[in-house]
């Protein structure tokens, strides 16, 4: 009989204690995903990228949001280093404008430079600041190409081209989302030949199909945070300017020859914690086809 009435106790005890690992695990989880920063991959070919390009290597670190990674970065540093590329283009939301620490920011690009040509543009957290005159200024004086609806020409060995254009969040301007991009990127490529390899760095992915109008060929953003928790098998689940189940939070998209990659960022701002949804380096390679 003891031993009869003391099974239900044991089932109980091991229903609890299974509950306990299952949650301990589910926050370690947690934690290592959004404190560890993951690589992520692609290649674009377009028989546009001139052969002096071929295998040009691109890193992308959008939304860093005044995250740390280890002390002064150092992780997150020394993981670009060992990727050697050509460039690094950071696609805004470098600080967090609601809990805006510049300063701490700012490590990030000290430990990025060792030679490589960083390109800047701003996000929405930027413009919400009222400080980006003091953004931009410390940048530049660090070395960093701030691109403020301008293009810069990245000439070859054999004469070859290709155009590094940037623009301005749309927060920045009086006029309505669509109309601001599209008239910010005529102003960045007024002068650079419609032949001519373009890539575009502009925060937004929502405008995609503004991108492609304008003949970009590759255009690199950030915003929607990786939808923020990510349902496998179906993607993000909320985004800032595209809502619930955004279409556009991750990976490459392409469209009538242009393509977009969307970075999932490194850090999270009103929302403080990311699910299924690791913080990601994206490193692109540019391939002349075939």
């Amino acid at each position: 009989m003891k031993s009869i009435s003391s099974t239900p106790k044991k089932n109980k005890r091991r229903k609890w204690l299974l509950i306990v690992v299952i949650a301990g695990l589910l926050c370690l989880f947690t934690y290592r995903g959004n404190t560890t920063v993951g690589v992520t991959e692609y290649e674009i070919v377009s028989d546009k990228v001139p052969a002096d390009f071929n295998l040009y290597k691109i890193v992308q670190l959008s939304d860093l949001h005044d995250a740390k990674f280890g002390e002064n970065y150092v992780e997150l540093v020394n993981k670009v280093k060992m990727i050697a590329p050509d460039s690094i283009f950071i696609t805004g939301d470098f600080i967090d404008s609601n809990r805006y620490n510049l300063e701490q920011s700012l490590l990030l690009i000290e430990g990025l430079q060792w030679g490589v040509p960083i390109y800047y543009v701003t996000g929405n957290h930027e413009i919400a600041t009222n400080d980006t005159e003091r953004i931009k200024a410390a940048l530049t004086d660090l070395g960093v190409k701030v691109l403020s609806d301008e293009a810069e020409i990245i000439p070859s060995i054999s004469d070859s081209a290709i155009a590094i254009g940037g623009i301005e969040d749309p927060l920045s301007s009086y006029l309505d989302d669509d109309e601001a991009i599209k008239a910010s990127i005529n102003q960045a490529f007024e002068n650079v030949p419609d032949e001519q390899f373009k890539i575009l760095l502009s925060h937004r992915p929502e405008q995609f199909e503004e991108y492609v109008k304008q003949g970009i060929d590759v255009t690199f953003s950030g915003h929607a945070h990786g939808g923020q928790f990510r349902i496998p098998g179906l993607g993000g689940l909320v985004s800032p300017g595209q809502g619930w189940f955004p279409k556009y939070t991750s990976g490459v998209h392409s469209g009538e020859g242009s393509h977009m990659v969307v970075s999932r960022g490194l850090g999270n701002s009103i929302i403080p914690v990311r699910l299924f949804n690791q913080p990601e380096i994206v490193v692109v390679t540019l391939k002349k086809a075939d």
